[in-house]
């Protein structure tokens, strides 16, 4: 400001000079006065001009050079492109931040719905769109309740409150794969809404497996109970013969063995979902499980040593290459998975059926253990079915043979905390093929096994023999 007065009365006094000095013929103080009234007037011109710059250079936004550089309006002007260039960088974080909130939201499994006052679209994310069969951009501040056209929808949104809650099936869910959604609003701002909706499939699925669980084991109690009763109630109140009574006592035995093993796979279950996953610290040979699954064939075919007699041919496998391997895993468990697929395998076959089991390197899934037999077989409608807990094609044969309906499930489990895979395959009337397959890394000296792959092993060079 002092410049700016400093150069007006600079400007008058220079003008007040000249005037006095251009006319001589004139009296000197008209002349003073006159040079004074043009000097302030051009003053007052270059001043507005200079601000009539400034003004067009604002309007103008584009505020990269200034329209001056000294005087009153220089320092304006300095100071508004300082002000824009803050501004801009703010608004540049706000966008940067918004486009984060955006993002975040975008990647939330929950869908995220803004609604104003009349209940038109103002925003939603892309799981809302999925969940309410909407168009995130078509139907942007359309109204909602045209959009859902559900009774209960629309009823929800004209509720006093939303924090109930309605579950509902979303729009685009398929007949097969019903899609279920839990839905809220919440009041915000000047009558907005926030509703908010959450996929609760996999929770309504978990809810009918507990409740299907918890009946299951109940029937599967409540059945050899139920004889044990019986037959308690039969020796104490009636007279009984020797060969009675021991028959009596054969079936009780039989019935309370059928529920210790009931409780002991339900057990392992229990242990199996609630222990962290197998290390590879512990390491056992794979020769030795093998060991095992033939002493376990030989003894659950109905022979107790090698030269026994048995009730079914066993057609036995071991891959030379595994010979000296070790595994990494709980052997308990991985012992447990191959049993119990020997075992169902043998129950499930006739009498002077065959059954083969083998291990074998298997690419690209790793190393495979199978039991295959050539027994009734299953419907192709069972297959995918047949690992869920107490899950039997034919209930009475089951409980003939001894299942709990547990066994495939304790299989399932295991072999997934191992890091591998289960593989089911039947044709009826031929037999079943049960299979999983175990990562190369949890194999010891991987990189034999890996040299074995690649040497593309024949099936002439595994070994096996027959009982």
């Amino acid at each position: 400001m002092l410049s700016r007065l400093f150069t007006f009365f600079l400007m008058l006094v220079v003008g007040t000079l000249a005037g006095a000095w251009w006319q001589p013929w004139w009296p000197m103080w008209e002349g003073a006065t006159a040079g004074a009234v043009l000097s302030a007037s051009l003053w007052v011109v270059l001043d507005v001009w200079r601000g009539q710059r400034v003004l067009r250079w604002v309007l103008r936004e584009e505020l990269q050079d200034l329209p001056t550089h000294w005087g009153l309006w220089g320092e304006v002007a300095d100071r508004v492109r300082r002000l824009h260039r803050r501004l801009r960088q703010d608004i540049q974080r706000s966008d940067d931040r918004l486009a984060r909130l955006t993002a975040a939201i975008q990647a939330s499994p929950n869908g995220v719905l803004l609604l104003d006052e009349g209940n038109h679209i103002e925003w939603c994310n892309q799981t809302a769109a999925e969940h309410l069969g909407l168009d995130a951009q078509r139907d942007r501040l359309q109204l909602v309740t045209n959009m859902v056209r559900d009774p209960l929808f629309n009823a929800f949104m004209q509720g006093a409150s939303g924090a109930q809650g309605l579950v509902m099936t979303a729009r685009l869910s398929q007949p097969h794969a019903p899609l279920r959604i839990a839905l809220q609003w919440f009041p915000f701002g000047d009558g907005h809404r926030l509703l908010l909706s959450r996929d609760i499939t996999a929770l309504e699925q978990a809810e009918t497996m507990r409740r299907d669980f918890v009946a299951n084991v109940s029937h599967e109690i409540r059945t050899p109970l139920t004889v044990l009763s019986g037959f308690i109630e039969t020796l104490q109140t009636l007279p009984l013969s020797e060969d009675e009574r021991a028959r009596y006592l054969g079936l009780m035995s039989q019935q309370s063995h059928r529920m210790q093993t009931l409780v002991s796979d339900l057990l392992t279950l229990s242990r199996l979902e609630g222990s962290p996953l197998p290390g590879m610290s512990e390491r056992t040979p794979v020769a030795s499980l093998w060991q095992a699954c033939v002493q376990d064939a030989r003894v659950l075919a109905g022979g107790t040593h090698e030269e026994a007699s048995l009730t079914h041919t066993l057609a036995l496998s071991f891959d030379p290459a595994l010979q000296a391997a070790s595994v990494a895993g709980a052997r308990a468990e991985l012992q447990s998975a191959m049993s119990n697929l020997i075992s169902n395998a043998l129950r499930y076959t006739p009498a002077g059926g065959r059954v083969e089991i083998g291990w074998r390197m298997h690419a690209p899934q790793g190393v495979e253990f199978w039991v295959q037999d050539n027994g009734p077989g299953i419907a192709p409608e069972h297959l995918p079915r047949l690992t869920e807990r107490f899950y039997r094609v034919d209930r009475s044969r089951s409980r003939e043979t001894g299942g709990t309906g547990l066994g495939l499930a304790i299989v399932k489990h295991v072999v997934q905390r191992h890091g591998g895979q289960m593989h089911i395959s039947s044709v009826p009337g031929q037999g079943s093929r049960f299979a999983f397959h175990l990562p190369l890394e949890r194999f010891v000296d991987s990189a034999d096994l890996h040299a074995g792959f690649t040497a593309a092993l024949s099936p002439a060079q595994e070994r096996g023999h027959q009982d």
